[in-house]
């Protein structure tokens, strides 16, 4: 696995990381590439195959995390630190008791029940590890009425679809409308082959439109494009979908200024990656995200510096 995947990386990377022209084209099919089922992983492949959920109440809505997947990588500095400093990178592993040179992460779904539907946010890598997660939680595919995609990268939207048909029969596809025509201009095959048979029905939704009642979209640019966040608003209880915003759990979020790989846009990737750390922090709103460790329900406090944060993850915060 990561000979292939060092070898593709040998001949896209540059001292930046991926240049604007091959993130178009690649951007897609790259993650769906490394972020591998936990069937295919050494950590924990049971888990996933046989479904996994993590469900919490807020307010009146019922919130799960699916877990879609697990991976391990080797020098992670060329992933979630391309302006990193080596010996800073390893002086934050150190304290963070991280081995330097390889590290790991989740890849989790959140499914929202409402009183007036049934919501999945993103689709994960491989569907039928997706519904398995989705039975966990006590659900059918049919019983989910709204798809809703944060963006397109390959390991949010390669559980849309299965020889050709929808996962989702019954739901309604929500996808951020510059993502949409982001990738429709720079296709890679994820967005081939599990979007565009689909995007044509779907609901297209820009910054600040509430996509459900009580479920707000948050452009978060950078990552991609159309990069969307979303906040989650229940009797008085809130939590935030934050998808990639922060990738890792201690580098993104206690040095955001570090370039990750896969932001198509790595400044304003950083930029937004700021921004939301720092409303988590200051309004003390939980969170999911999508590649934190699972069952990657947490809070961010403020870290060791101006501009620095630590997670926090959730333990009994939730309990009834």
């Amino acid at each position: 696995m990561f000979s292939l995947i060092n070898q593709m990386e040998s001949g896209i990377m540059t001292k930046t990381g991926i240049s604007r022209r091959n993130a178009m084209k690649l951007g897609g099919a790259l993650p769906a590439l490394i972020a591998l089922p936990a069937a295919a992983q050494t950590a924990a492949p049971a888990a996933a195959a046989e479904g996994k959920a993590h469900t919490i109440k807020l307010g009146n809505f019922q919130v799960s995390t699916l877990l879609g997947g697990t991976n391990m990588r080797e020098k992670p500095i060329e992933t979630f630190g391309l302006n990193a400093d080596p010996s800073e990178w390893a002086l934050l592993s150190e304290a963070n008791f991280l081995p330097a040179e390889k590290a790991g992460n989740s890849f989790t779904m959140t499914l929202v029940k409402t009183p007036e539907a049934l919501a999945i946010f993103d689709t994960g890598m491989v569907p039928d590890v997706t519904v398995a997660a989705l039975a966990a939680a006590g659900y059918a595919p049919g019983d989910v009425t709204h798809v809703i995609l944060t963006h397109m990268h390959g390991d949010h939207i390669s559980g849309l679809t299965k020889d050709g048909a929808p996962v989702f029969p019954n739901a309604t596809l929500i996808a951020p409308k510059a993502e949409a025509e982001y990738w429709a201009a720079n296709p890679g095959d994820p967005y081939k082959t599990h979007v565009a048979p689909l995007i044509d029905k779907a609901t297209l939704i820009e910054d600040r439109a509430e996509v459900l009642p009580g479920i707000h979209a948050i452009a978060a640019p950078g990552h991609t494009p159309g990069h969307m966040t979303y906040l989650l608003e229940s009797d008085g209880a809130r939590l935030m979908i934050t998808a990639d915003s922060f990738n890792h759990y201690v580098y993104s979020v206690q040095r955001p200024e570090w370039h990750v790989r896969f932001d198509v846009d790595k400044d304003m990737g950083s930029e937004t990656r700021k921004k939301v750390l720092a409303r988590l922090a200051e309004e003390r709103i939980p969170f999911v995200g999508y590649h934190m460790p699972y069952p990657a329900l947490g809070y961010i406090a403020p870290g060791d510096g101006e501009g620095h944060f630590r997670y926090v993850p959730a333990t009994y915060q939730f309990a009834g």
